[in-house]
């Protein structure tokens, strides 16, 4: 197996480009048969099977026949069962104690805007709802087919799974973002899975798979596809960067430096897709995923997750300058000591590259997107209770990355995040919170670089009840960056 890179060698996360890469598939497609579909012409469009580099573009379906709609929705009802299983046998929790009274007030109660605390509305419901999506996603059925299923288990959960009040932001959390995280899930999976291989080689693959997508190795299970093998790939594969930091933060007593807390830090990004091969799009085939995780910070392990992917768009070129332009659904998810900020949104956005030499690129990835749900720490901050901390709003946010990357060996990055969020549930007002993250990475060894980041937050809260409020925190980052290009055994 080699590691080879699917796109100009580079990641788009760091601008930095490391080794080998695997080179456009070039080959002439001519109309033919292989497995009973027919193989299309190089020239893009919605006939053509094969991306730039000879991988499919949809799974095949002969190897992956869509599942029964009831059989997916068992495969949902089995999720809420196992989960409320464990619920009430393992953790003993409390609301894990239904019957039919509490079916029955909850069918009477209908929905409202629920207590939970921030992580559990804004990551652990959307997670779960991804476990749905994927009932059916695994099953053979299209994106959109599948979001019904994440609605379906949600709503079977908020009035029979627990015996609080069924909630109207989980249904919409649930149903929204678990589609957004289980599209990805799936997406990431199949990158991993490869039915040609065998032996240890196919362990590990699926060992990987199942871990990213839980969902679908229980639906592989059922099906025998653990021990298929097959002549050829029968999977939807795109080129896959990763990225992987980890080093030391520093969260400051708002900006003065040194004067607050060291936490441990790991950092995953993804980049899936190439945003810049020309062809028709279809909704997913290139998004974004970056997750930051603390330690020693107390339960607030997971800092942020911040992604976006295509739901359609095109690919234009002028001269030099490469662009993708198009509709995107984003998944903002902020939780740390400093604040909480979890949004739902959906918008335009453009990814553009301009060389600037033979060795140094620019990339350039602005986004502004309508934010119909909205999580948002209160006046007084985060807590560390059980309970709601924050309000519930909505609005709107707008996202700017641009990456300089100077001949592989040094990589200079602008991140900007503002949100305009108008509470709809909580204490009554308007909230501007704006985020920058400038860094620098230089390269030292193979796909090793060494990198510094800094963070800052602002916050400008107009509650109509309370005065005024301004906010200032500052944070360092210092890391060891590991860059990994999409693996692909070479047959």
């Amino acid at each position: 197996m080699s590691l080879q890179a699917q796109y100009a060698g580079t990641n788009i996360s760091s601008g930095l480009t490391f080794g080998k890469y695997r080179q456009p598939y070039n080959r002439d497609f001519s109309l033919s048969s292989v497995s009973g579909t027919a193989l299309a012409q190089s020239t893009p469009g919605d006939t053509v099977l094969y991306n730039m580099y000879g991988d499919l573009r949809d799974d095949n379906p002969e190897y992956n026949p869509k599942s029964p709609w009831w059989m997916c929705a068992i495969r949902v009802m089995l999720t809420n069962g196992v989960t409320w299983t464990a619920d009430r046998y393992v953790f003993n929790a409390d609301y894990a104690r239904i019957g039919p009274d509490t079916w029955k007030r909850n069918l009477k109660t209908g929905l409202v805007w629920d207590t939970d605390r921030f992580g559990m509305n804004y990551f652990f419901h959307p997670y779960s709802g991804a476990g749905y999506f994927n009932a059916a996603r695994s099953g053979g059925h299209t994106f959109f087919e599948s979001v019904p299923f994440a609605f379906g288990g949600s709503l079977m959960w908020e009035y029979f799974g627990e015996n609080t009040e069924p909630s109207i932001n989980d249904l919409i959390n649930t149903t929204v973002t678990g589609a957004f995280l289980g599209e990805i899930s799936y997406r990431l999976s199949s990158d991993f899975l490869d039915d040609r291989t065998t032996g240890s080689e196919r362990f590990f693959r699926e060992l990987f798979a199942g871990v990213i997508d839980p969902g679908r190795a229980f639906n592989r299970l059922l099906h025998g596809n653990f021990s298929r093998v097959t002549s050829e790939e029968i999977y939807q594969k795109e080129p896959l960067n990763m990225t992987f930091s980890a080093g030391a933060r520093w969260v400051n007593d708002r900006r003065n430096f040194g004067t607050g807390p060291i936490n441990e830090m790991l950092t995953l990004h993804l980049d899936y897709g190439n945003p810049f091969e020309q062809r028709s799009r279809k909704i997913f085939d290139y998004f974004k995923l970056r997750a930051d995780l603390t330690f020693g910070a107390g339960r607030k392990i997971i800092d942020n997750v911040i992604g976006h992917g295509i739901l359609f768009g095109k690919n234009i070129q002028s001269g030099n300058l490469e662009m993708l332009i198009g509709g995107f659904q984003h998944y903002d998810f902020w939780d740390n000591k400093t604040f909480e900020l979890g949004t739902i949104a959906f918008g335009g956005g453009m990814i553009s590259k301009l060389p600037v030499s033979s060795s140094s690129n620019l990339y350039f990835d602005v986004h502004l997107g309508i934010v119909p749900l909205a999580g948002n720490s209160t006046r007084l901050g985060p807590d560390t209770s059980q309970f709601r901390d924050y309000n519930y709003g909505g609005g709107a946010e707008g996202k700017l990355e641009t990456t300089l990357n100077l001949g592989g060996w040094v990589s200079v990055t602008f991140r900007g995040y503002l949100y305009w969020i108008h509470t709809y549930v909580g204490y009554a007002g308007d909230n501007f919170i704006g985020i920058i993250k400038p860094s620098v990475a230089f390269r030292i060894a193979g796909n090793f670089s060494l990198g510094f980041e800094q963070l800052v937050y602002y916050s400008d809260r107009y509650p109509r009840d309370f005065p005024y409020i301004h906010n200032v925190q500052t944070e360092q980052k210092i890391f060891l960056q590991f860059y990994i290009d999409n693996f692909k055994q070479e047959r």
